[in-house]
C-alpha cells in the first residue's frame, strides 16, 4: 500500500467523522430555537439516518464480507455482532446511562471506520461508498445523541461538547489500524464487516426504529427511504 492511499483513508475517514459535531451543533440549535424543527422533520431526520444504516449494510457490509469470508464463519460473525451490541446496549441499559445513543453510535462508527482503512487500501470502490454512508448516518445519529444528553440537563457542558468535536478523531485512527492490519488479511476484514452489520441491525431496529414513529404522519417511512435510496445512488454511482 502506498502512501497516498493511506493518507487518503485517512482524510476520507476524518471526513465521514465531520458530521458528527455538525448533527451535535444542529441539536444545540434546536435546543436553544424548539420550534425551528417540526417533530415531524426530526423524526424524519432519525428515519433518513436509519434507512442509511440498512444501506450500508445491505450495499457494502454484507456483500463485501461474504465476498471475503468463508460460508462456515460469515454467519457466526454476523450473529456474534447483533448479540455482542446487544449485550452492551443492555449493560448501558441497566446502568441508566444518559448517553447511550452516543456509545451506538461510536460502536458502529469506530469498526465501520476500521473497514472503510481497509477497504480503501485494497483499492475497491466500496470504500469510498462506505465513507460517504459513515458521513450520512453520522449526522442525525449525532443529533439524536445530542439530544438524549442534552435531555440530561448537560448541554451546557464543556466536556460534553468536546466529546462531539473530538470524536472525528477516533475515525482517522480507526482507519489507519484498517489499512495497517486487515489490508492483507481479508478473512478478518470479512468477519469484521459481518460483524459490524449485524450489530448495526441490531441497533438500527432497538435504537432508531422505534424513535421515528409518528402517529399519522408519512414523513418518517419516507425518509428511511429516501436514506437507502442515497446509499443505493451511490452504489449504482461507484
Amino acid at each position: 500500500m502506498d502512501s497516498a492511499t493511506f493518507y487518503e483513508a485517512l482524510f476520507l475517514a476524518a471526513l465521514a467523522g465531520i458530521t458528527i459535531p455538525v448533527g451535535a451543533l444542529l441539536a444545540r440549535l434546536d435546543g436553544i430555537h424548539p420550534n425551528w424543527l417540526s417533530s415531524e422533520t426530526r423524526h424524519g431526520i432519525m428515519a433518513f439516518g436509519g434507512g442509511v444504516l440498512i444501506a450500508a449494510i445491505a450495499l457494502v457490509l454484507v456483500p463485501e464480507g461474504l465476498e471475503r469470508t468463508p460460508g462456515p464463519l460469515a454467519l457466526p460473525a454476523f450473529v456474534a455482532g447483533g448479540i455482542t451490541f446487544f449485550v452492551i446496549d443492555r449493560a448501558l441499559g441497566k446502568r441508566g446511562h444518559s448517553a447511550g445513543q452516543l456509545m451506538a453510535m461510536l460502536i458502529d462508527y469506530i469498526p465501520e471506520a476500521i473497514a472503510l482503512g481497509a477497504l480503501l487500501a485494497t483499492g475497491t470502490s466500496a470504500g469510498l461508498l462506505l465513507a460517504l454512508l459513515i458521513a450520512l448516518q453520522n449526522l442525525p445519529e449525532s443529533f439524536n445523541a445530542y439530544r438524549e444528553v442534552a435531555s440530561q440537563g448537560r448541554t451546557g457542558s464543556i466536556p460534553t461538547l468536546l466529546v462531539f468535536v473530538s470524536m472525528p478523531l477516533l475515525g482517522p485512527i480507526a482507519a489507519a489500524l484498517g489499512a495497517s492490519l486487515l489490508a492483507s488479511n481479508p478473512i478478518t476484514l470479512g468477519a469484521l464487516m459481518l460483524f459490524a452489520a449485524g450489530g448495526i441491525l441490531f441497533l438500527t431496529f432497538q435504537d432508531v426504529a422505534p424513535q421515528v414513529k409518528l402517529e399519522n404522519s408519512w414523513a418518517p417511512p419516507l425518509g428511511a427511504v429516501a436514506g437507502f435510496c442515497v446509499g443505493l445512488a451511490g452504489s449504482i454511482w461507484v
